[in-house]
This record gives C-alpha cells, sequence and structure tokens, in this order.
C-alpha cells in the first residue's frame, strides 16, 4: 500500500521554499505560521465566515491576508489603524503583492474627506483677503501651485507644510462643510475621484476611522463612502472596540463650532450679504461659549456631565449659547437661497444647535454622558457603554467574510475578551500564532528590584532612578514609554539634566519627525506615550531598549472607563478581570512589541512595575508576553549590553 502525500496549499507553494517570495525577495524566509495564516484567511474568504487571528511580530500578517486575499478575486476592504500603515499597505505592500503573483487587481486608496484637497474652498480662501497669519499666507501660495499639478489631490503629498498649519481647515473639507452634490467644483474634487477609484478596485484600503465614519454617516441619511464589498479584513483589528466606541456616540466640540461661524462669515462675503450683521452674531456666539467654556473650571480636565449638571449656572449658560446659535442659524435661513455654500452652512447651524441641545440635556441610556475641557476649547459626548450590540449588527448588515487580526488579541491563549467587546459568537474561529522570533536569545526581560507601589508619591522620580543605569548601558537607543502624560513631562524635564544624550520629546514634533530623527541620531532616547505604544517599527541595532514605567492599566478616573466599571459591578460581574486586566495586557503587549521587529534584532524590556513579581495577575502579564529570558539584576542587564556592543563592527 502506498502512502498518500497531501498535496501542499495553494498558500504553501506561494510562500515555500520555491514560491515567488522566496524567489524574487531578497532576504526571505519561509515561516510555517505564516502559511498556517494565509491558508485559514483563504478558507475564510471562500467560505463567507469570520476569522480572528493573533499574528506575533514577524509572522508577516501584511502578506498573509493580501495573497489570498487577491486569489480569491473577491472585492476586498482591508481597513487599517493608522493613515501611515494605510499609505504602507497601498504604495509598498499590495503593488509588491500583485508583481510577485503576476495579478492585474485593480487597487484604490480611500482616506477621509479632511485628507483630500477641496477646491471649492481653496478658492474662497484664495479669495479671502485675511488669513490668520504670514505662515498661513504661505502655506496657501503652496497648496495653490501644487494644486495645479496634483492627480491625486491628497495632502500627505505635501510634506513641506507642517501638519498642524493652520491652512489645512480653509483648503479641506469635512462633513459637516462638504457640499456634496450640489458643489459648483464637484468635477475637480479629489475626493469623488477616489470613491469613483474605490468603486472600481478589487481592494480598497481605508482605516478604521473611515470605515466607522461610513456606517455613521448612513445611519444620519447621507450616502455611502464606501462602495459594497464581499470581504473585509481589519489589520490592527485591536483598535475597533475603542474606534467604534467614537463613532456609535455622539460628540460635539467648540472647535466645530468656530469652523461653522468661520464658514459663514467666509460665505457671506462670497455672496455679498450683511456682514457686518453677521460678525457681530459669530462674536455673541463666541463670546456665550467662552462664558459656558469657564463653567468647568480654568484647567483643562474631563469628568462626567453629571458632576456639572447640577451647577446653579448650568441652565442660564446653556439657555444663553442655545438663543445665540439660534440667532445665527436664523440669519442663515434668510441667506440659504443665495449660494449653496450658505445653504450648507445654514444646515450645519440646525444640525449644530440640535447637538448642543441634546448634549447639554438629559443622558440618554447605555450612554456615557462627559466632557473633555483644553485652554479655550471643549468637546461634549456620548460614548455608548457598550458597541457589541451595534457591532454585531453592523456585521450582520455586510455579507461575506470578515478576518480581523492583529499582534495583540488574546490574553495569554483567550480571544473571550475582544470577543465580547465586539458581540462576536463564542464559536467564532480562532488562531493564534507565535512569532518566528527567537525570544530567547534575542531578548531579555528585566524589572527592576527595590521600587515603592507605583501609588507612592515617590514612584515616579525611582522609576527614573532605575532607568539611568540602563540608559547608560544600552548608550540610549531607547524608547521609554509612559502612561501618563504627567509622568512624560516629569521625565522630560529630569532625565536630560542626567545624561548627555539627545532626548526627544513626544509632542515636540510630528511622530514621523520624531522616528527619523530617532534613527539619525546616535545616543537617541525617546520619551513618550500612547501615541508611541504601537504602530511604529524601528530595526536593527538603532533601537535596543523600551523601558515601560508600569503596567499601562486604564485610569479609573476616565469618565468612561468608571462607567464601565460601574457597569461590570451591575451585572454581578468582576471589573477588574473582566475589563482592566485584559485590556491592559493588551496595551502592554503592544508596548513590548516595539523592541523585537526582525530576527536579528536584540535588546532590553524593561517593565518597572512591581506588581508584576508581587500580585497573582502579574504572571498573566508574563504570561501573554513572548518567552524572553527574565531578570532582576541590574549586572546581568549590563552584561547583556556589553555583549551587544561586542556585536558591532569596531568604528573606522
Amino acid at each position: 500500500m502506498t502512502d498518500v502525500v497531501a498535496k501542499p496549499s495553494a498558500m504553501a507553494e506561494i510562500f515555500g521554499d520555491t514560491g515567488p517570495f522566496a524567489t524574487h525577495v531578497s532576504g526571505y524566509l519561509p515561516r510555517q505560521p505564516q502559511i498556517v495564516m494565509a491558508d485559514a484567511v483563504a478558507e475564510a474568504l471562500s467560505t463567507d465566515t469570520t476569522l480572528l487571528v493573533e499574528a506575533g511580530t514577524g509572522t508577516g500578517k501584511t502578506f498573509a491576508y493580501l495573497v489570498p486575499a487577491i486569489i480569491s478575486g473577491r472585492k476586498t476592504l482591508v481597513s487599517t489603524g493608522t493613515k501611515n500603515l494605510q499609505d504602507q499597505l497601498f504604495h509598498r505592500d499590495l503593488p509588491a503583492v500583485r508583481k510577485l503573483l503576476g495579478k492585474p487587481v485593480r487597487t484604490a486608496l480611500l482616506k477621509g474627506r479632511s485628507n483630500y484637497l477641496c477646491p471649492y474652498r481653496l478658492q474662497l480662501s484664495q479669495d479671502e483677503a485675511r488669513l490668520p497669519t504670514r505662515q498661513a499666507v504661505s502655506d496657501l501660495q503652496k497648496v495653490a501651485a501644487w494644486a495645479n499639478k496634483t492627480k491625486l489631490g491628497d495632502i500627505a503629498e505635501l510634506i513641506d507644510i507642517a501638519e498642524d498649519s493652520a491652512v489645512w481647515p480653509l483648503v479641506t473639507s469635512t462633513a459637516d462643510n462638504c457640499l456634496g452634490q450640489a458643489c459648483p467644483e464637484i468635477d475637480r474634487c479629489p475626493l469623488v475621484k477616489a470613491r469613483a477609484d474605490a468603486a472600481e478596485a478589487d481592494i480598497v484600503v481605508v482605516n478604521h476611522h473611515l470605515f466607522f465614519a461610513d456606517k455613521a454617516l448612513k445611519d444620519r441619511g447621507f450616502g455611502e463612502l464606501l462602495p459594497p464589498v464581499e470581504a473585509v479584513i481589519f489589520d490592527e483589528a485591536h483598535q475597533l472596540p475603542d474606534v467604534a466606541a467614537v463613532f456609535f456616540g455622539q460628540s460635539l466640540s467648540s472647535r466645530q463650532i468656530n469652523d461653522l461661524l468661520a464658514d459663514a462669515l467666509r460665505e457671506v462675503l462670497a455672496a455679498g450679504g450683511d456682514l457686518a450683521k453677521m460678525h457681530d452674531l459669530a462674536s455673541q456666539v463666541e463670546a456665550r461659549l467662552g462664558d459656558f467654556r469657564l463653567l468647568f473650571g480654568t484647567d483643562p480636565r474631563k469628568g462626567v456631565w453629571a458632576g456639572v449638571a447640577e451647577l446653579a449656572d448650568l441652565p442660564d449658560l446653556v439657555s444663553q449659547c442655545t438663543q445665540a446659535l439660534t440667532e445665527v442659524m436664523q440669519a442663515l435661513a434668510l441667506l440659504r437661497d443665495k449660494s449653496r455654500g450658505l445653504e450648507n452652512v445654514h444646515r450645519r447651524s440646525e444640525e449644530l444647535l440640535d447637538l448642543f441641545i441634546q448634549l447639554t440635556g438629559p443622558t440618554p441610556k447605555s450612554q456615557v454622558h462627559w466632557y473633555e475641557t483644553y485652554n479655550k476649547g471643549f468637546v461634549l459626548q456620548w460614548t455608548p457603554l457598550d458597541v457589541a450590540q451595534p457591532f454585531r449588527e453592523l456585521m450582520a448588515a455586510t455579507t461575506g467574510a470578515w478576518v480581523m487580526t492583529s499582534a495583540t488579541l488574546a490574553v495569554r491563549d483567550d480571544f473571550s475578551h475582544f470577543r465580547s467587546q465586539l458581540g462576536l459568537p463564542k464559536d467564532v474561529q480562532s488562531l493564534q500564532l507565535p512569532s518566528p522570533f527567537a525570544y530567547e536569545q534575542q531578548a531579555l526581560f528585566y524589572v527592576p528590584r527595590g521600587l515603592p507601589d507605583p501609588g507612592d508619591m515617590s514612584y515616579g522620580q525611582a522609576v527614573l532612578n532605575a532607568a539611568i543605569p540602563v540608559l547608560r548601558a544600552s548608550k540610549g537607543r531607547a524608547f521609554v514609554l509612559f502612561t501618563s502624560h504627567r509622568a512624560l513631562k516629569e521625565a522630560a524635564l529630569w532625565l536630560p539634566n542626567q545624561l548627555d544624550y539627545t532626548f526627544l520629546v513626544q509632542g515636540t514634533q510630528p511622530k514621523a519627525e520624531l522616528l527619523r530623527r530617532f534613527v539619525a541620531t546616535e545616543q537617541a532616547v525617546l520619551l513618550a506615550t500612547g501615541a508611541f505604544w504601537e504602530g511604529v517599527d524601528v530595526r536593527g541595532a538603532d533601537l535596543s531598549l523600551v523601558i515601560i514605567d508600569k503596567l499601562p492599566f486604564a485610569s479609573p478616573a476616565d469618565p468612561v472607563v468608571a462607567a464601565r466599571l460601574s457597569a461590570y459591578k451591575a451585572e454581578g460581574r468582576n471589573p477588574f478581570s473582566g475589563f482592566q486586566l485584559p485590556s491592559a495586557i493588551i496595551a502592554l503587549k503592544q508596548g513590548a512589541g516595539r523592541l523585537i521587529r526582525d530576527v536579528s534584532d536584540l535588546g532590553v524590556l524593561m517593565v518597572c512595575d512591581p506588581r508584576l513579581v508581587a500580585r497573582p495577575y502579574g504572571q498573566l502579564f508574563i504570561q501573554s508576553l513572548p518567552p524572553m529570558r527574565r531578570t532582576r539584576s541590574i549586572d546581568e542587564v549590563t552584561a547583556f549590553f556589553q555583549f551587544l556592543a561586542s556585536l558591532e563592527p569596531d568604528s573606522p
């Protein structure tokens, strides 16, 4: 009897020793986890099922879902966590895979409308005599010159204009101020062209915010942003619950109102209306909003609406703001027939007035009603306690396959926390694939001795003191990641006086520029918080140390977190084990994942929190991380870095 030899799957042939990747990609090595994932994705696409995949760093998950998506021939939406990853997928990864497979697949990149030039608003801004600064005037000239030659109209092409330039709101549109089909410049609109391209494409690359914005706009009775598809693939899927919560709630910011007022003045000027009267009405709104902002105190803060709802001055201030907004709306109603732009700002004034009344009124059931204030502005929010039901409804309304993947979806080997957040059934197919990296040889996991409890007032300084000898041993080349902006600020003031390194601090420059400088500078140390815990890829000796100040438990002072903890208690569930602990574990996995990004990377992960070894739940954190060699000895850390130094080529 002859043994039957199973024929390799199509994915095994593509990703195997003789496949196109091994043949044509320099340095490519076949990885069994990548093949397993690609097979699972191909199966989900062919059977219209849902698949969860946690793929450890180095698995090659991007290719593992792009290859079966292209081969399937199904119209597929790929949604990423960030615009940077979105650009990388579209401009680098998709073209590479398409070429290797020899498939003439059509692809499209689609971003939110504020990422595209708005020719109508550009013309309005050029016609307006006043701009806020000389820099804005210079930037507007650059935009105008670029507008005559760009094919895509994607403002990411303008790399020499700062991300926070005052010109961007003047030359792009939002869902509020876009004129839609009534726009006189619709034939030249880059967004319309991008959507037309997406409608014709086989693979459409978007981001999570755009995906949920599409759902929110449909619920408000507006047209679709995204084309119908047969499959949806979410990369960086661990972000989905938080992003969904933003779009399944309601929000109003003072900036939205100020933008409305600025657009109203611009449109009245363009239409030859009574500019002086509109200016007086706008000034009244700004003054009343300023008084309303001071109700919350002078310092920036975040809190539950119930904390201000009983204040004696609130009803009168809300009434004054409502009256001022109503007068603007009424004035615009008299002018709305003069132009499409005035018709649009009138509609927006109605919507924002309605939102203001709602968000300063009673709290709906199952919503967290909260506010956040800044130096001059504020945001009012309703955020759902749970996004499981609306997300289930969203999936039910879209037939086809759903694939959700990330390096961090599970707690140890359990997907139940992620599954329950999105309302996915218990029997949904899930796959956990370990990283192919040899973490035991590549990384050292260090928890220092002698640190106080994180609740102690001296903890922050103790962390910095413990970091000094490790930073000296590593010669910089480190990310120091903090769980709060306060701790980040304290470190940014103290550490540069202790070490003669280049310290780069989050918030002082755009993220991309900080990363560029980090890689280009010897002995650099990046001090950062949330934004750098994920989506950052620095390979090689440039990054040899990641320090995390403490376990990233969400602050119970945050109104949304506090409300969710209360909801868990009300349902008889343990809020710590059911919500706080799994969320913190997934966040720590993301931060720790910055260290080893390639098969040849070497480095130290230092987590300063003594609860890792002092509390029973610390083991769950450790077991959820890659299997690194562990130590509590600074001498062993120093010896590790001495070993790394011996591997580096001598300077000429």
